[in-house]
């Protein structure tokens, strides 16, 4: 996000990480994520690390009630690798998942082609070669997961042409602080996808968890459904936004961004752990300060890698920031044990991303030629 810009946008397509969240709470109207709303909240909700969304109260009452509602996220079919936002994101969606949601997971190969000038053959390559089974690996439910490729949704892409002479040019640049037709095309066909489940089900409630800098897209859903009811009755979606990890220089650079100081998923174990020897920490100068005035956990990306992603119960991350905190846990010992956990994780992500694999031809695609 762009300081100068902040009041106004944010950054859909930028690489600045949230510095004040409470301040984007404030200016884009978001409420406060109360993981007490849930059930047995997972470890992202519980932290804090999931710290805001839109109409959240109306996904608890589906899951209390036990009434339909969905869950949806995409998948940009680009890169070979992805980063461990799209984890929470996965995490987050299995959630969900967990508690009754219809999960639809979209192929975004047009706006892939269209933006990213990827083609619509190499895009559903790597799709099925690499995301969709990296998802299964991180969590999702493959047989309880509903997929497809834009390309193939005909009703995706009549709802985006529809959808675009819902809103003028000076609306968009509003939202998205500028505005290309390629940024025009992508945008409108991802508010399709959101409200795609509601074709077959009005005004079905559904979430769609992500980072602050996908919340443009929800703001223009929420939008143009307003402006749609005459004709279709969709139901405003929900969100939820978790807060992203820090590169590991502690910057404010997203993490992808910054290869030397990120995490990507997968990544050779030795190749991490040399990374993480060099992680800013809240450590003092000398070991003998530290034994005596202790360490500063919140400073530390160790202790971030540890809140965020690496260790799930919630007893053990508090004794690691105690230690810390206390000078008997010194930065040489935390790091050696993050280079442990962060290899168990790598080696059995691995091993799940290669068994997904051998199942992709099992998976739930909508056949849209019924």
């Amino acid at each position: 996000m762009k300081e100068d810009n902040m009041k106004n946008t944010i950054d859909t397509y930028g690489s600045e990480l949230v510095e004040d969240y409470s301040r984007v709470m404030k200016n884009f109207g978001l409420e406060l994520f109360n993981p007490k709303l849930f059930p047995n909240p997972n470890r992202i909700m519980r932290r804090g690390i999931e710290y805001g969304g839109r109409d959240l109260k109306k996904i608890a009452n589906a899951i209390k009630k036990k009434k339909p509602f969905y869950v949806l996220s995409g998948i940009m079919p680009t890169a070979d690798k992805i980063h461990l936002g799209t984890k929470m994101v996965v995490e987050n969606i299995a959630y969900f998942q967990k508690q009754g949601a219809i999960t639809y997971i979209l192929v975004a190969d047009l706006e892939a082609a269209a933006a990213r000038g990827v083609p619509l053959k190499e895009g559903r390559k790597r799709a099925m070669q690499f995301h969709i089974p990296a998802y299964i690996a991180l969590g999702l439910d493959p047989k309880k997961t509903f997929f497809y490729f834009q390309s193939e949704n005909k009703t995706v892409v009549h709802l985006a042409y529809e959808f675009a002479k819902k809103i003028t040019l000076n609306e968009f640049k509003g939202i998205y602080g500028s505005a290309d037709p390629g940024r025009i095309m992508s945008a409108v066909t991802q508010v399709a996808d959101i409200l795609f489940p509601q074709i077959h089900k009005q005004r079905m409630p559904g979430i769609i968890p992500t980072g602050t800098d996908q919340d443009p897209h929800i703001r223009l859903t929420r939008d143009i459904v307003s402006r749609t009811k005459s004709k279709y009755k969709f139901q405003t979606v929900s969100s939820c936004y978790h807060k992203y990890m820090p590169s590991l220089d502690g910057s404010l650079k997203m993490s992808k961004s910054k290869p030397n100081s990120c995490i990507s998923l997968p990544e050779e174990p030795k190749l991490v752990c040399k990374k993480l020897k060099s992680a800013l920490t809240g450590g003092k100068d000398t070991i003998e300060e530290q034994k005596k005035q202790g360490g500063d956990p919140e400073k530390c990306m160790i202790f971030e890698l540890y809140k965020q992603h690496l260790i799930e119960d919630d007893n053990e991350l508090e004794s690691i920031y105690k230690r810390c905190k206390a000078g008997t846990l010194l930065c040489g010992e935390d790091k050696k044990y993050a280079c442990q956990k962060m290899t168990e994780f790598m080696e059995k992500f691995q091993k799940d991303l290669k068994n997904a694999r051998k199942n992709i031809n099992k998976l739930n695609f909508i056949n849209f030629n019924d």
